[in-house]
């Protein structure tokens, strides 16, 4: 990735710099509402970030005032109305498109930071709930709006949401599709701070610049260990933190943390 903007489809922006990829949803004019186009962009950007060694966090936010209002309800009906549908059809489509980009996030061996602002709804919820750290203005909110369309929660929800907020709190989110304010958010754990929206960026940047520094492979597998946890028996959990902590003892940061500290001075990490 170079360290310039780049324009995809004029609908998803990226650009590198000094370790940070930012990706911007870019449909202010439809509430960032994504396309099946748009969600493979930002699958594509992802999956990218993971491999590629320059980026060491990536963050993802959106222009206008809303940050995603879900997929894009207006191409969704005018496809319904055009096919006719044949059994897996819908069931394929899901786990190609909304499951695989919640899956990109979550995969990215990268820390993922979403600046969440206006309405997260839908499958925009769920970018936020998988990412890595959720910093939310104040006039920020949360929606499982699927049951006011008549559809199931789909893109993960099921599966990431109770994980979050808990059981009882994510099947009341579901059941009515209620908004869930950002101070609630934080409240629940959803949202890592929440700030009154003058404030967002320098927060975002205080915690980016540090994240840029850190030991990213570290992170990395440190990511994974605390993803896969809720699904793992200890065992299973012991087995892979032991493998884990072997990979990172090869790296360059572990070599470099030792001798800082020994030498009584601030590691300088590459990131591998």
């Amino acid at each position: 990735m170079t360290d310039t903007v780049v324009e995809q489809a004029a609908a998803v922006l990226h650009s590198t710099e000094a370790g940070v990829l930012t990706i911007t949803i870019n449909r202010p004019e439809a509430a960032n509402a994504l396309r099946p186009e748009d969600r493979d962009t930002l699958i594509g950007l992802f999956r990218e970030a993971d491999g590629d060694r320059e980026v060491r966090v990536v963050v993802l936010r959106a222009n206008g005032r809303i940050f995603c209002a879900g997929a894009d309800v207006v191409r969704l009906a005018a496809g319904h109305s055009a096919n006719v549908k044949r059994a897996t059809d819908p069931m394929r489509t899901i786990m190609q498109g909304a499951q695989q980009l919640v899956a990109s996030i979550l995969d990215c061996s990268k820390p993922v930071v979403a600046v969440v602002h206006g309405g997260a709804a839908g499958i925009g919820a769920h970018l936020a709930y998988a990412a890595d750290l959720v910093v939310a203005a104040e006039d920020a909110y949360f929606a499982e709006a699927f049951v006011k369309r008549g559809l199931v929660m789909d893109g993960g929800g099921a599966y990431l949401l109770p994980r979050r907020i808990g059981m009882q709190a994510a099947k009341e989110m579901a059941f009515f599709g209620d908004k869930l304010p950002a101070r609630e958010a934080h409240r629940l754990g959803l949202v890592n701070r929440c700030v009154p929206a003058e404030e967002v960026d320098a927060v975002v940047e205080d915690l980016v610049v540090r994240l840029a520094a850190a030991p990213t492979t570290a992170i990395g597998l440190t990511k994974r260990l605390l993803n896969d946890a809720p699904d793992t028996d200890r065992a299973g959990s012991f087995v892979a933190e032991a493998m884990a902590q072997e990979i990172q003892s090869y790296s360059e940061d572990a070599k470099e943390g030792v001798r800082a500290f020994v030498e009584k001075r601030p590691a300088d990490f590459v990131g591998w």
